[in-house]
């Protein structure tokens, strides 16, 4: 791994607390937004539909939350030591693995068999 694990994670960490935060704060000015209007947006020829864009931005939060806590759980197994050991087989999960999918919890042939 050309760049130390705990400072990638950290980097990784950091860009999707951002991003968890900017989603949110999208989602309450959506909210903000939506509140007192009964508008029908549903048939505005307009752009998209708020109900549309409601969905797109939980779909991107969800997203953030999901990889802040996978990062999360890399920062918790590189303090445990067990970072970059495969959670299923116990056997080193490749560096290239690891470039790729920083927060990989299994090997290769583990994650396939898995489905992950």
């Amino acid at each position: 791994m050309s760049e130390d694990p705990r400072v990638l994670l950290e980097r990784l960490r950091a860009e999707a607390e951002g991003r968890v935060r900017a989603t949110a704060a999208t989602l309450d000015e959506l909210m903000h937004d939506r509140e007192g209007s009964n508008d029908d947006d549903e048939h505005d020829p307009e752009g998209v539909t708020l109900s549309s864009e409601w969905s797109r931005l939980t779909g991107l939060a969800e997203a953030a939350a999901v990889e802040l806590q996978q990062v999360d759980d890399a920062l918790a197994r590189l303090d445990a030591g067990t970072y970059g050991v495969c959670a299923n087989c116990g056997n080193p999960i490749p560096a290239g693995r690891l470039e790729v999918r920083p927060f990989a919890e299994y090997c290769v042939a583990c994650a396939e068999k898995l489905g992950r």
